[in-house]
């Protein structure tokens, strides 16, 4: 079962498993499924209550029967329910074309179908998932119908937390059709994970409360190392060291009051950096650092001797090359770093983010933090953690900085990578949701807004 923080996020095969291991299979299927058709209508009808006609859209297979099942409820609850595939001159659509087993793209005249649900401008309530989503890793290769609400059931499925199915899937509603526990590799990460971030107690100082290293800065970028240092701090670590190249010192002097600061040149950046590393328990490497031939140098080097948690975002993943690393390593590329390295182009990453992330992870060796709505959280091994607490206005400069933070701090206080790349991306998004002004929200309101996620 997943433990505090998360929920289970199910794919096809795991949901199969859960069904075959029900008592009595295959011969209690039709009750499982008068279950499942069952919660739809209840809940479309909780959804809808004053809608009269609904146009329930049913495909061959067993989705199929869930949608004629939930017609029939419907009918018996006194609700025009009309199994078709005209939408049009009802007031709720139904999709049941396909569920779980789906994958590809829908052939033409079910595309035409979908395109027809999609543009008839009415609310649309999915079966398990909508159709043309994949289940078990929300690619989208053709048309997919777009919901107001999904009825899935049992558990969520990947598809629908994970992009670009999650902007398919509307309100989620899970209902229990009595399967009992789903075993799942993949998880949901939920605001219940931050009570697992050590807080300042009575017995710390402020090198024990989490000492962070920030490194970066160049002219003109030198408000990132900044963002994420105040992040880091606000994030609660107790001491936070921000070094940069000389040329910068002065303005981050003015910009960053609570952080130490300290100036390198580039001839002594390296034994500067390292010297400062002695009494930081993690480092954020590469915040606005540019991408000069001295700034890859210096990362690799760095990445080499530094025998702390590292986070690796921004200019530091620019060129990066895989390094084996006895202590946790957090890269945090948004879509178009990623492709950068894996020598593919940020559209393929944006369609296929569960495998992209691990591909990354595996080629380099380390948990990679995928930004992006439904930030998703890969180690070399194990299952996928998805993050969808971020709202759209963190769609802005810095706030990837600010994550970088969060991150440092949070492996800083001694969670493992996993729990502090998933919980840093679950703290910034609940810090972005908090800021009252939506539009117009820059990186430094998500840093004022840190205190109020954590507690």
């Amino acid at each position: 079962m997943p433990e505090l923080g998360y929920e289970a996020l199910g794919t096809a095969a795991e949901m199969r498993a859960a069904e075959e291991a029900y008592e009595g299979f295959p011969a209690t299927a039709p009750e499982l499924m008068e279950r499942a058709g069952a919660a739809v209508a209840y809940e479309a009808m909780r959804a809808y209550p004053h809608a009269r006609r609904f146009a329930v859209v049913c495909g061959s297979g067993s989705n199929g029967g869930d949608g004629r099942i939930a017609a029939q409820v419907l009918r018996d609850a006194g609700r025009d329910a009309v199994e078709t595939d005209a939408v049009e001159g009802c007031e709720v659509v139904v999709d049941a074309l396909f569920g779980t087993g789906f994958h590809g793209a829908p052939r033409p005249e079910a595309a035409l179908l979908i395109e027809r649900i999609n543009s008839c401008g009415l609310p649309v309530v999915a079966v398990d998932l909508p159709s043309g989503v994949d289940a078990s890793t929300g690619e989208v290769a053709g048309a997919a119908v777009r919901a107001t609400l999904t009825v899935t059931f049992q558990v969520r499925k990947i598809g629908l937390d994970a992009a670009p199915g999650r902007f398919h899937a509307g309100e989620v509603v899970v209902a229990d059709i009595g399967l009992g526990p789903v075993e799942t590799a993949a998880r949901r990460a939920t605001a219940a994970l931050l009570e697992r971030v050590p807080l300042r107690a009575a017995h710390d100082s402020k090198f024990t409360a989490g000492s962070v290293l920030v490194v970066g800065g160049a002219t003109g970028t030198s408000g990132a190392p900044v963002l994420a240092a105040m992040a880091a701090l606000r994030a609660d670590a107790g001491y936070v060291t921000l070094v940069v190249p000389r040329e910068c010192l002065a303005v981050v002097e003015v910009l960053a009051l609570e952080p130490v600061k300290r100036g390198f040149d580039w001839e002594d950046a390296e034994e500067t950096i390292m010297a400062e590393a002695e009494r930081a328990n993690a480092v954020a490497l590469g915040p606005g650092l540019g991408r000069s031939i001295e700034a890859h140098a210096l990362v690799a080097r760095l990445l080499e001797r530094l025998e702390l948690p590292v986070v690796v975002d921004a200019d530091a993943l620019f060129g990066l090359q895989p390094v084996s690393r006895a202590h946790p390593t957090v890269l945090t590329p948004h879509a178009g770093e990623l492709a950068r390295l894996l020598d593919r182009d940020s559209a393929w990453v944006d369609a296929h983010r569960l495998e992209a992330a691990r591909a990354g992870a595996e080629r380099y060796g380390a948990v990679v933090l995928l930004k992006g709505a439904g930030s998703i959280v890969q180690a070399p091994e194990g299952g996928p953690v998805v993050c969808g607490t971020g709202p759209p206005s963190l769609a802005t400069a810095g706030t990837g900085d600010v994550l970088t933070g969060v991150v440092a701090a949070f492996l800083a206080k001694g969670l493992d990578p996993v729990t502090a790349a998933a919980a840093a991306a679950t703290a910034h998004g609940i810090a972005a949701a908090a800021v009252p002004h939506q539009a117009g929200l820059v990186a430094r309101d998500v840093v004022a807004a840190l205190p109020l996620a954590l507690s």
